[in-house]
């Protein structure tokens, strides 16, 4: 049963926030982005981000210079977790739900295969 896609946001800004963060995670050494757009699949977000760094460290790099930049553009995340261990931190922005891991989390999880379903949403900027 597919769910109807959701209405009440802008789809352009979440796009455009989707890109922004796949920007900051490439500026960061961030590897493997993975996007996948969710609407109509899921009502847990619009989009999901996916990514890795290379160790916790780089993670937790990568999640809080996500959180800062878009901080300083007015774009606060609504819950940040994971932070403390750094094997998988979630920033949620309502829209777009970001995921960084370690490889090793993320081979463990597969987080991919929950949005089979979903359109992979190619990125506009340049590695």
């Amino acid at each position: 049963m597919l769910i109807p896609e959701s209405t009440d946001c802008n789809v352009d800004e979440s796009r455009e926030l989707v890109n922004n963060i796949s920007k900051l995670i490439n500026e960061s050494l961030g590897r493997n982005i993975f996007v996948v757009d969710i609407r109509g699949v899921s009502t847990l977000c619009d989009f999901c981000v996916v990514a890795e760094g290379r160790v916790d460290r780089h993670v937790k790099a990568i999640a809080k210079n996500i959180e800062e930049t878009l901080q300083k553009e007015g774009v606060e995340t609504s819950k940040m977790e994971g932070m403390q261990e750094g094997n998988w931190v979630i920033l949620d922005y309502l829209n777009v739900m970001v995921h960084i891991l370690t490889p090793a989390y993320r081979e463990k999880y597969h987080l991919e295969r929950l949005w089979e379903e979903g359109t992979i949403v190619d990125l506009n900027f340049e590695e």
